[in-house]
């Protein structure tokens, strides 16, 4: 398969060619979650991929369908994800306990009782209404009676709240007052399960849902997305082992071998490459579930651009699947950045829909 295929296939399973994605939970069921740290990115990655994009739906998922969840999952950043399936998510992100080793530990002034007594208090103190940031720490400190975790538990971005999203002890629960307040799945969750499931299963179901929208791809590929590139190898050779039945070998035209459910072969065999333009906002899933250094995708010479300092990525504007530059906006105002030669009449087309998106 040439990339060209590839590319052209991921848009369209990614609900961006087409625009058809049928809700918001829909878009991020498929996108196997959508990063939220900039929440405005977020809702923006969803109202392009819709086929009706409402500019309150997201939040009327999070906080009163209760469809969406918000927490820190994939590389330990904030994601919005399908209720149903937080579940796999966070018993498979739950194998690799990172706050476990003394480096990090140390990198955040605790020790490793400190942390353990936070990960038993946190699911002790949420049990009734959501608490702020501020409630949540006076709580485990009089739970613990340990004065000192205050200071660790009110900086670091959540560092010492990231453990319990893993362990499916945490999420966010809806703003009171402008300010963020947090929960537990088990009481914010319809249908949460007494125990995550077996890591095993949830696994190998990530990985399917992965592999079906931004393969064909690699190990390396899945690592990178979901821990950053430091899973525990025997655990990962173990997700792609159980699925093997499953997958099928893709060869690309400048020679990697990648994998895909065997299901979806004939359908990207069968797609034709694309002309298509379109903007896509920062922190795109397009973007941040390939590696930076796919050159079919993002270009080196745009890679500084793209990929930039303290974890940015910028909004792109992609050319027959490729990155050909990127954007800003300020109001109703876009500014383009472009590499090369995109079509003129496609992209005006793709400046207006965003343009229209935003005033939204």
């Amino acid at each position: 398969m040439t990339w060209s295929q590839i590319l052209a296939w991921r848009l369209r399973r990614q609900f961006v060619t087409g625009a058809d994605g049928p809700d918001a939970v829909a878009v991020v069921r498929r996108l196997c979650g959508v990063q939220a740290q900039v929440a405005s990115s977020a809702r923006l990655a969803v109202a392009v991929r819709s086929a009706r994009p409402d500019a309150a739906e997201v939040d009327r998922a999070l906080w009163s369908e209760r469809t969406l969840v918000k927490t820190w999952l994939m590389r330990g950043t904030l994601h919005l994800v399908a209720a149903g399936e937080l579940a796999d998510h966070c018993a498979t992100l739950a194998t690799l306990r990172f706050w476990e080793k003394g480096s990090w530990q140390r990198g955040h002034g605790v020790t490793a009782d400190e942390i353990a007594a936070v990960i038993d208090a946190v699911p002790l103190v949420l049990t009734g209404d959501p608490l702020t940031r501020e409630e949540l720490v006076d709580a485990v400190v009089a739970k613990t009676g340990d004065e000192h975790l205050r200071e660790a538990l009110t900086s670091g971005w959540g560092a010492l709240l990231k453990p319990l999203s893993r362990l499916g002890e945490l999420c966010y629960g809806p703003p009171r007052d402008g300010r963020v307040t947090f929960t537990a799945p088990a009481r914010w969750v319809p249908g949460w399960p007494g125990t995550l499931p077996p890591h095993e299963k949830a696994g190998v179901r990530v990985l399917r849902a992965f592999l079906s929208a931004y393969g064909p791809a690699t190990p390396e590929m899945f690592d990178a997305w979901l821990f950053g590139g430091v899973a525990r190898k025997a655990v990962l050779k173990g997700w792609f082992r159980e699925l093997a039945p499953e997958l099928a070998e893709v060869e690309t035209d400048d020679g990697m071998t990648l994998l895909l459910p065997a299901e979806h072969l004939d359908d990207l065999a069968g797609t034709a490459e694309t002309s298509a333009v379109h903007l896509l906002p920062g922190f795109d899933q397009y973007i941040l579930a390939a590696p930076r250094s796919l050159a079919p995708l993002l270009p080196p010479e745009l890679r500084p651009k793209v990929s930039r300092q303290a974890g940015w990525i910028s909004p792109v504007v992609v050319h027959g699947g490729r990155v050909a530059g990127v954007w800003d906006a300020k109001g109703r105002d876009i500014t383009l950045d472009l590499a090369g030669t995109v079509p003129s009449g496609p992209l005006a087309e793709a400046v207006e829909r965003m343009r229209a998106l935003l005033a939204a």
